[in-house]
């Protein structure tokens, strides 16, 4: 069989639609059998971070590890709340868990040294003003800055009013988002509590 350990590096994972972070399976299609990974972690050139995942050895990890981790884990996953504030450096907010939105009648994941706080989306939830990234070079979805806003009043019995009204004011401040693009939002995911902050500080 053909050696492919020396080949296995960050830019054949990105060709084949994968990141620093990945599962066994999805190594499959570029002819890495689970014997070879299990080689390859032992050459030290593969971790294991968990049951179900592993990680590309000798590459520096950003500030979004834990995330890319979560999302490697669960790829029909949003990152949303708290944890989006975060990632679009909105508002003061340091989440000690990864919030994450997964489908409505999805099973919940099981993330093993990770807390993962789970929110359910379905219909218009689960799609609109949803944008593609990638965290640790792993594909994944979060809410735009405005939908993040939106959601943050939409759950504000999750995330608190004050950090809700803190993200609104620093997003409004510092044009991270726009009235206007927060209508657009609230147009198809409606907050009451949101619409009356916004009448509260129109000029």
């Amino acid at each position: 069989m053909m050696d492919h350990s020396s080949d296995l590096n960050l830019d054949r994972l990105k060709r084949g639609g994968i990141g620093v972070f990945f599962r066994p399976s999805q190594l499959e299609p570029l002819g890495i059998a689970y014997d070879e990974l299990r080689r390859l972690v032992k050459r030290g050139e593969v971790e294991h971070v968990a049951r179900g995942l592993y990680r590309l050895s000798g590459v520096e990890p950003t500030e979004h590890y834990t995330l890319g981790a979560v999302c490697a884990r669960v790829p029909e996953s949003i990152v949303c709340l708290l944890s989006a504030l975060s990632v679009h450096e909105i508002g003061t907010q340091l989440p000690h868990q990864v919030w994450l939105a997964i489908p409505h009648k999805a099973d919940p994941p099981r993330v093993p040294g990770i807390k993962v706080r789970l929110l359910r989306f379905s219909g218009a939830a689960w799609s609109h003003g949803v944008l593609p990234t990638e965290f640790e070079g792993v594909p994944a979805r979060i809410t735009s800055p405005a939908r993040t806003i939106v959601d943050c009043f939409r759950f504000e019995r999750l995330v608190g009013r004050e950090a809700a009204l803190e993200a609104l004011y620093d997003a409004l401040r510092r044009r991270t988002v726009s009235t206007d693009a927060l209508m657009r939002v609230l147009d198809v995911l409606p907050s009451r509590r949101l619409r009356t902050a916004l009448e509260v500080i129109a000029p």
